[in-house]
């Protein structure tokens, strides 16, 4: 009706061609379109041909609208709006997706220098697949169904418009999104989610998880690459350590050499020698001294409950019972020297069933204290792991000890000590005997030497790291 109308208004047919041709839009024409018309267009031809296929299936060999169509259905519209597929007005398919959305079409740009001129270069196009501008594939196409594996090795070709620095062909790595290494985490980049450093997880630390590193149990340390943790080994005094070796030598030759004297007392038990000698305390005092020397290896052997309990029987008792027999035997002396300074009448208690007596009575002490420290601290074994814990997890090592603190170490060895020291009081006391009087100068020079070794004794046990070969 259009036409027809121009046609009355202009006069002729010739007239409006003539019209047309002049108002044709060329690629020399200074008409520059509004760049969303195509979109319309596009819009309405699939409206056309969604409408034109609904009309062949539902009116089939049928002009206008059938019963079917009268009025039309929307939802089914939709179904054939979706399925369209033609060529649109820029040449481009015009397809719908599941969704309803049609497929994207992008340009791919990549910044380059050329002649110190930077500048963007398109060099390949995405519409539902990859076009680039020149690749040498044996599948031309990536869709987006494809892996990120399946991507790469397709992209990385050489392509005539593709440059990177340094003028290599080789795709750069991002150093913002690098793997880390097990036993790192990453640790995310504030205000970037996508991007993270490597953090190690060092000392006793394993990597939880990708994000977070966790401190190993006090009996665990991190294994070699720090992604789990693995036990402490154990640790002990061994029998082949020289730790071990040098005490329990200079043990069996001080056993050996107690059993001689013992066996040479014993030979000659009757004799004026040896009852002048004080025999039933020497037999006390070689008692004590076979204690020492045997104490050794319960120290050596591997820590459990019997060994513990034994420790603290005989740890300080061996001691106590010399001491003690030392301690009367001076104090016998003592006495029976400042009595005959003031009557000539014997002391009492210097008998032998009393010497005896009064040292098993000092003896006793100690098996009292050791009684009390059972009940109120039942003996075990323990695994430290506090005291060889170093800085370097490869080098800490669990220790396997009896469950005997420093304090009750004192408290232990603390009653003998105090034998040590009266008994040398009274040694002082007794050192202006008369020399024909052969036991007091001998006791009191090794009760000198002994409060001498326990000095340098005491700092160095205490002073000293806990370790294995700490006894």
């Amino acid at each position: 009706m259009l036409t027809l109308r121009l046609c009355q208004l202009l006069g002729s047919g010739q007239y409006l061609r003539d019209w047309l041709d002049r108002e044709r839009i060329g690629q020399d024409s200074a008409y520059e379109q509004e760049g969303k018309v195509q979109f319309v267009i596009d819009a309405v031809y699939a409206m056309g041909h969604a409408l034109h296929n609904m009309h062949k299936n539902l009116c089939p060999g049928k002009v206008g609208l059938c019963p079917k169509m009268d009025p039309v259905d929307g939802t089914e519209l939709l179904k054939y709006i979706r399925s369209v597929n033609f060529s649109g007005i820029a040449g481009t398919p015009v397809t719908f997706n599941e969704n309803g959305d049609a497929p994207g079409r992008y340009d791919i740009y990549q910044y380059q220098i050329k002649n110190s001129t930077p500048e963007y270069k398109v060099i390949g196009h995405w519409a539902d697949h990859l076009n680039l501008k020149r690749v040498m594939l044996a599948q031309p196409l990536l869709s987006f169904d494809m892996s990120v594996s399946e991507i790469l090795p397709l992209f990385l070709v050489q392509m005539e418009r593709l440059h990177w620095p340094g003028g290599g062909n080789r795709l750069p790595t991002s150093i913002c999104s690098q793997p880390c290494r097990p036993g790192e985490r990453k640790k995310l980049v504030k205000g970037i989610p996508c991007c993270w450093h490597c953090e190690r997880c060092d000392g006793y630390q394993y990597q939880q998880d990708e994000f977070h590193c966790k401190v190993c149990r006090l009996s665990e340390r991190p294994n070699e690459n720090h992604t789990g943790c693995i036990p402490i080994p154990i640790v002990k005094l061994e029998w082949s350590s020289p730790w071990a070796v040098v005490p329990v030598f200079i043990a069996i030759m001080g056993i050996i050499a107690t059993l001689f004297v013992v066996v040479t007392f014993v030979r000659y038990n009757d004799t004026p020698i040896v009852k002048a000698s004080g025999r039933e305390l020497s037999y006390v005092l070689l008692t004590g001294i076979f204690l020492c020397y045997a104490t050794t290896f319960l120290m050596i052997a591997e820590p459990d409950l019997g060994t513990c309990s034994l420790r603290r029987v005989f740890l300080g008792l061996g001691m106590s019972i010399s001491y003690a027999a030392l301690l009367t035997k001076t104090n016998r002396i003592y006495r029976i020297f400042e009595q005959g300074k003031k009557s000539v009448s014997a002391p009492r208690f210097i008998s032998p069933a009393s010497q005896l007596a009064i040292t098993f009575s000092l003896i006793s002490l100690q098996l009292l204290g050791v009684c009390i420290w059972f009940i109120v601290d039942p003996s075990h074994s323990i695994i430290d792991y506090e005291d060889q814990r170093t800085t370097d997890p490869r080098f800490a090592r669990g220790v396997l000890k009896c469950d005997i603190s420093d304090l009750s170490l004192i408290c232990l060895l603390g009653y003998s000590m105090l034998l040590m020291v009266t008994c040398t009081v009274y040694a002082i006391k007794t050192r202006g005997v008369p020399e024909t009087f052969n036991e007091a100068k001998p006791i009191g020079f090794t009760m000198y030497t002994t409060c001498i070794v326990w000095l340098a004794f005491i700092p160095i046990f205490f002073g000293t790291s806990q370790s294995a070969e700490k006894l």
